[in-house]
């Protein structure tokens, strides 16, 4: 179960990485973000790119390798994860509403993966 729990939350961070290596501008849309210079796109291809491709690598190590520090991977992932809910929700407080699509479905999906990962970590 571990193993496939933290292949799958690494599977979407992969999936997350690459779209934004390839294509940040989209990626950032949904979000009421643009990216018309080098630098903006450069920005998203390094904190959602190259960032989520990063941790998907980790996970899928903690998945399949060996050694101590696998549950210490999976842990930091885990609690990434609740920060990233965390900071949606800091911002719901701090800067007022806004509709489920973006920000709640991403903060629960954070939550569940969070969920996951500590569960079998």
């Amino acid at each position: 179960m571990r193993t496939v729990v933290l292949a799958a939350v690494g599977v979407l961070f992969a999936g997350m990485g690459m779209y934004a290596l390839v294509a940040p501008a989209a990626l950032a849309r949904p979000f009421g973000l643009s990216a018309p210079t080098a630098v903006s796109r450069a920005e998203i291809r390094a904190v959602y790119g190259g960032f989520g491709v990063a941790v998907a690598g980790v996970l899928f190590w903690s998945a399949f390798g060996s050694g101590e520090l696998r549950t210490g991977a999976a842990l930091t992932v885990g609690f990434a994860l609740v920060g990233m809910a965390v900071g949606r929700i800091v911002s719901r407080l701090v800067d007022g509403g806004f509709g489920f699509y973006p920000i709640w479905f991403y903060c629960l999906v954070e939550l569940l993966g969070a969920a996951l990962v500590l569960g079998v970590a």
